[in-house]
């Protein structure tokens, strides 16, 4: 399943991740300096008439999530920061994961995103550009991760990755598992499409052989899981949750459920 950040931008399957995400840091930050690393970072910035245009996503996604009256408070807190972007109303802009978390940074905070495609990691270097405490890295995000949170102590990880290449669940969830292991205090969030749970459980499977320790598995199913050539939803799959992740998780997921999904559709919060 290929899933570029720039076409799928705005989406469901973005205002959990990123929902999440914020509420994640938010618990980070609460234990000191924050450092945040993102392994497939995009460019941070995405201009909803563009690539996301075609695929209507948006339209489906974060502009109804800005037109709802009623948001519980972590999806209010997305809301905000989409707001944040486009001060004349609307939603033409959407904040990727970078500049997500650049705007919540502290002075002693630090964020580190990796881009492997030239082009792209130029407009996350660009998107980041007045934000001090953050920077744009080309590389491979999997082994570039591993490496810097050696480096942290108690990082949040987010491992994104578009998966366009056949590994890329294998590599996620061996990265992921290798960081939690080398750091108790460590928290990885790993987002995944959800299509069919043969491969879900799988990618499970994997993360448990691979030693990833304390797992919590947050499902935003908007329709059943009937047919594996759609995304019929999404995983937040964190690694070492820190306490309240999971009342966070069904706030985001059930809200997103209710608000945006199918018949048949339903959030599932649960430990493997």
């Amino acid at each position: 399943m290929n899933y570029r950040h720039s076409f799928h931008a705005g989406n469901f399957a973005d205002l959990v991740k990123h929902a999440l995400l914020l509420w994640l840091l938010e618990r980070t930050q609460a234990n000191g300096p924050a450092t945040v690393i993102d392994t497939h970072a995009g460019a941070g910035l995405y201009d909803l008439t563009g690539d996301a245009a075609r695929s209507k996503e948006a339209e489906a996604g974060i502009a109804r999530l800005m037109a709802s009256a009623d948001r519980p408070p972590l999806i209010e807190a997305l809301a905000t920061e989409v707001a944040a972007l486009n001060p004349d109303g609307g939603g033409r802009f959407y904040p990727g994961s970078p500049l997500l978390l650049a705007r919540r940074l502290r002075a002693d905070d630090r964020y580190i995103g990796f881009e492997l495609n030239p082009p792209v990691l130029t407009l996350l270097s660009e998107a980041l550009g007045s934000f001090p405490e953050a920077m744009a890295e080309g590389g491979d995000g999997y082994d570039q991760a591993v490496e810097w949170a050696g480096r942290a102590t108690g990082p949040l990880v987010l491992i994104d990755p578009p998966f366009e290449q056949p590994d890329d669940y294998l590599r996620a969830a061996d990265a992921g598992a290798a960081i939690v292991r080398a750091d108790a205090r460590a928290t990885v969030a790993i987002w995944t499409p959800l299509k069919d749970m043969e491969t879900f459980d799988g990618f499970l499977r994997r993360l448990a052989a691979a030693g990833a320790g304390r797992v919590l598995v947050a499902e935003a199913r908007l329709r059943p899981l009937n047919n594996p050539m759609k995304m019929n939803g999404c995983a937040m799959v964190v690694l070492n949750p820190p306490m309240g992740t999971e009342d966070a998780a069904r706030e985001i997921c059930g809200w997103v459920v209710e608000a945006l999904g199918e018949a048949g559709g339903r959030a599932e919060i649960w430990a493997p």
